[in-house]
C-alpha cells in the first residue's frame, strides 16, 4: 500500500502571492475570524517555519475557492465557444480565479466537486509520462451555474445516484469516492468531498492508494477497511 504524500505547505507570504493580497492581510484572515465572509473559519496553521505560521496549502487554497462566489459573480467569462477545449490553468482564468493551479487543486484535492475532463491527452515519454486534462467551454459554464454551494437552478441534473457497495467485500480492497460516500451513507460524492476536505474525516486523510487507469486515474483510493473504520468512528459521535 502506498500512503498519501505528505501535504504541501505554505506561509502567509506564499498564499498572499497566490491570492493577489498582503502577508498580513492573510494572517488577519486568520486572527480575525469574525471578518470573513466564507460562513467557514479560516485553516488552522499545520506547522511553524521559525516564527511563520505555515498551513496546509490545500486547505487554504479550498478555503478561497469557496469564498469566490461572491467575487466571481462579477466575473464575466470571455466569448469562446462551446466546444473549446481549455487546460486547468485555462480553465481556472476562464472561471476568474487568480490562482493558476485552482482547478488542479479541485481536481487533485476534492474528488466530485469539478466535473472530469471531456479531453484527457496523454503525453510525454515512456519514461517520462504525463496527462493533460480538458474541458469544454460548455461544461464549465454548466459547472458556474451548479457548482456546490450555489444551490441548484431550474432543470439542472439531479447527482449521479451512488453504487451499492457491500461492507462484507475484500476488506483490502481499494474504492474511490463514490463508494467511499456510499460506505459512509452521504448521499452524494459531493457532500461527502466537502466533509473529506472540511477535516470531518479524519481516518481518510490518509490514502491507500490512486486509480492507476482511465478517467479516474491519479485519483485517491482507500481500503473497505480503513472507509469502514472511519464509519465506525462516525457512528459513536
Amino acid at each position: 500500500m502506498t500512503s498519501r504524500r505528505e501535504p504541501r505547505l505554505a506561509d502567509a507570504a506564499e498564499i498572499a502571492a497566490e491570492q493577489g493580497l498582503t502577508p498580513a492581510r492573510v494572517s488577519s484572515l486568520y486572527t480575525e475570524q469574525a471578518e470573513n465572509t466564507a460562513g467557514k473559519a479560516f485553516p488552522e496553521p499545520v506547522d511553524k517555519r521559525g516564527r511563520a505560521r505555515l498551513w496546509d496549502h490545500a486547505e487554504v487554497t479550498e478555503w478561497f475557492a469557496h469564498r469566490a462566489p461572491a467575487r466571481l459573480a462579477q466575473h464575466i467569462p470571455p466569448s469562446l465557444a462551446q466546444d473549446t477545449l481549455l487546460n486547468a490553468a485555462e480553465a481556472s482564468r476562464y472561471l476568474g480565479y487568480k490562482n493558476p493551479n485552482q482547478v488542479t487543486t479541485f481536481v487533485r484535492d476534492h474528488p466530485g466537486y469539478f466535473p472530469d475532463a471531456d479531453v484527457i491527452e496523454e503525453k510525454g515519454t515512456t519514461e517520462n509520462p504525463y496527462r493533460r486534462q480538458l474541458w469544454t467551454v460548455r461544461t464549465l459554464q454548466a459547472w458556474i451555474a451548479t457548482r456546490p454551494g450555489r444551490g441548484r437552478r431550474a432543470g439542472t441534473k439531479p447527482a449521479p445516484p451512488l453504487p451499492v457497495v457491500p461492507v462484507d467485500g475484500d476488506p483490502d480492497e481499494l474504492l474511490g469516492a463514490s463508494q467511499a460516500a456510499a460506505l459512509l451513507g452521504f448521499k452524494s460524492v459531493g457532500s461527502f468531498s466537502s466533509s473529506l476536505s472540511q477535516g470531518n474525516l479524519p481516518l481518510l486523510k490518509t490514502t491507500d492508494g490512486v486509480a492507476e487507469a482511465g478517467r479516474q486515474k491519479g485519483r485517491r483510493r482507500w481500503t473497505r477497511r480503513r472507509i469502514l473504520e472511519q464509519a465506525a468512528a462516525r457512528s459513536k459521535k
